[in-house]
């Protein structure tokens, strides 16, 4: 019996040592900070062709009128302000 008793011990050292370890294992990795959805871009159409495209990547004459390019603004025969 005192054989048993010995082996049972170790045994149980052997799992509890593996527990702690595992417990200090890295922590998983947390979630991600979700970023706040960006508002939709302004769409405008160019003034000369109609192409639509964000107002950030159009050209804007001095009268308030978008254009897909400066091409297009001197076409319809404005000037850039």
């Amino acid at each position: 019996m005192g054989v048993f008793l010995r082996v049972l011990l170790i045994v149980a050292g052997v799992l509890l040592v593996m527990k702690l370890l595992k417990g200090r294992s890295t922590p998983p990795p947390a979630a991600p900070v979700a970023r706040p959805p960006r508002p939709p871009a302004e769409i405008v159409a160019c003034a000369h062709c109609g192409l639509r495209l964000p107002q950030a990547e159009a050209v804007q004459a001095g009268d308030g009128r978008f254009f897909c390019g400066e091409a297009h603004r001197r076409v319809a025969g404005q000037r850039l302000d």
